[in-house]
């Protein structure tokens, strides 16, 4: 367990083993000890189970193997439902429908998922981030049958690994700290933090399968480029927007 933090590894296949309802309820009493903004525990986690629950999201997941092959997929929400339904029926007028208030949710609600993730890890299972949440809001949100307030943030698909996998890349501490103030980063501090990952094997196949010159490209001309973060970003925004926020 000492190398757990350096050694550990996103998991994206899974055995038949199913995970427990006692077990993922243990998981998740420790997960909620997280911090919180002013205790108030902004979020909601849809546990899906069901196979053809599973086969509604995948697409939204842009059918990534893990959402089928996972026993449980865990969307966690930002959720001021809850709370603004507590303060009505305790004679208080919440006033939680802005941007402010979902970013609080959203802190919230990212720190579970990140507790979750760590402490499932330890207790043997793997889980994956699905980065693609945010992506496909509005169909998630239709899905899962999300009221007002209440927004999907991350999703994780949780199980029992499937085999071993590889630690995941880091950059070292070295390339993100900074003394008393910002250090801006020159030429050479560049070629120095991100030396290890570009000359990974990994790194150089993607180069070469996406035909581009540098692991950057890669990034910026197929992964995640300026034309489709500009357009979910909208989708977002406006959903935000139709939600309450």
């Amino acid at each position: 367990m000492n190398d757990y933090w350096t050694e550990r590894a996103t998991v994206r296949r899974y055995t038949s083993e199913p995970v427990s309802d006692e077990l993922l309820n243990d998981l998740f009493l420790k997960a909620s000890h997280a911090p919180t903004t002013g205790n108030m525990q902004l979020y909601s986690v849809i546990v899906t189970r069901d196979e053809e629950r599973k086969k509604l999201l995948a697409p939204t997941h842009f059918n990534q193997p893990s959402v089928m092959s996972a026993p449980v997929v865990l969307t966690f929400c930002a959720d001021y439902n809850r709370f603004s339904e507590w303060c009505r029926r305790r004679e208080a007028v919440p006033g939680y429908d802005n941007f402010q208030s979902f970013i609080a949710a959203l802190l919230d609600t990212a720190l579970l998922a990140q507790q979750f993730n760590t402490v499932a890890e330890m207790a043997g299972l793997g889980c994956c981030y699905l980065g693609t949440t945010t992506y496909n809001a509005p169909e998630i949100s239709r899905i899962l049958e999300l009221p007002r307030l209440v927004v999907p943030v991350t999703t994780l698909t949780v199980g029992y690994p499937d085999g071993d996998f590889a630690p995941s890349d880091r950059l070292t501490p070295d390339a993100f700290l900074h003394s008393e103030r910002y250090h801006h980063y020159d030429a050479a501090d560049i070629d120095r933090i991100y030396a290890a990952k570009e000359s990974l094997p990994d790194s150089r196949r993607f180069i070469e399968e996406n035909g581009k010159k540098t692991l950057a490209q890669v990034f910026t001309d197929v992964r995640y480029t300026k034309e489709a973060s500009e357009f979910f970003s909208k989708v977002y925004a406006d959903y935000l927007k139709m939600q309450g926020f």
